[in-house]
């Protein structure tokens, strides 16, 4: 997952020396996840383990499960901005609104965040990932710019029954309401903004009609297997 430093000096000093170039835009340089203790890093070769299709690393990525008990969900993005244009340390994050914890049927849940460097140089956010804590601090506000890194995290208790839903969203547009983390590149027109939810749903019960459609086969499956024991 980590960068070295002198790959990011090349780039950093690469980027001051195209000024002229076109802009990269928006980049998903690099990404991690830790769910339910297992990691999943893009520097090692992995697949995301979870759905949806990114478009130039925007979109909405989401994870499912309908094992009863105790799960984490933690996810890191490392975008960067223009990047060729005026590198990635010239940015800064931000948050908006206040972490959700709540219940509902079915489920128990606890929602975590962190904007820091990406723990190339200094930043811890990368560790507090791993471990699955983290700490709900920004150490990248405006006026300590740096290269900035966004992680969104789930706690959460299911129940029997219950299937749990996590959407990430991550989009160049504000959210008009609710909790959202923003990295901004004050030197461009284009920011990165990561909001999620979390939701449950009821799995479906075998209808009367189907169980006792069920039932019937294995009777006379039964009753088959019984004729055949009888005539040899």
């Amino acid at each position: 997952m980590k960068k070295r430093i002198l790959i990011s000096t090349v780039l950093m000093i690469l980027g001051f020396s195209v000024s002229g170039a076109s802009a990269l835009n928006i980049e998903l340089y690099d990404w991690a996840f830790n769910i339910d203790g297992v990691t999943y890093e893009n520097y090692l070769g992995d697949t995301m383990p979870v759905d949806g299709v990114l478009n130039e690393g925007l979109g909405q990525l989401s994870w499912s499960t309908s094992e009863v008990g105790s799960h984490t969900f933690f996810a890191l993005l490392d975008y960067q901005i223009d990047a060729d244009i005026n590198s990635f340390f010239n940015e800064y994050g931000y948050v908006s609104g206040s972490p959700e914890n709540g219940q509902t049927a079915g489920v128990e849940w606890q929602q975590s965040w962190e904007i820091d460097e990406p723990g190339y140089v200094f930043g811890d956010i990368y560790d507090n990932m791993l471990i699955g804590a983290l700490d709900n601090t920004n150490g990248v506000p405006s006026g300590s710019e740096d290269d900035v890194a966004m992680a969104l995290g789930y706690s959460f208790t299911l129940e029997e029954g219950y299937q749990t839903t996590i959407d990430l969203f991550i989009s160049d547009s504000r959210p008009e309401s609710g909790f959202y983390m923003a990295h901004i590149d004050p030197d461009s027109n284009a920011n990165v903004y990561l909001s999620g939810s979390i939701n449950q749903t009821q799995e479906p019960v075998p209808e009367p009609g189907t169980i006792l459609l069920l039932s019937c086969g294995l009777i006379c499956l039964f009753g088959f297997g019984r004729k055949r024991i009888k005539r040899n």
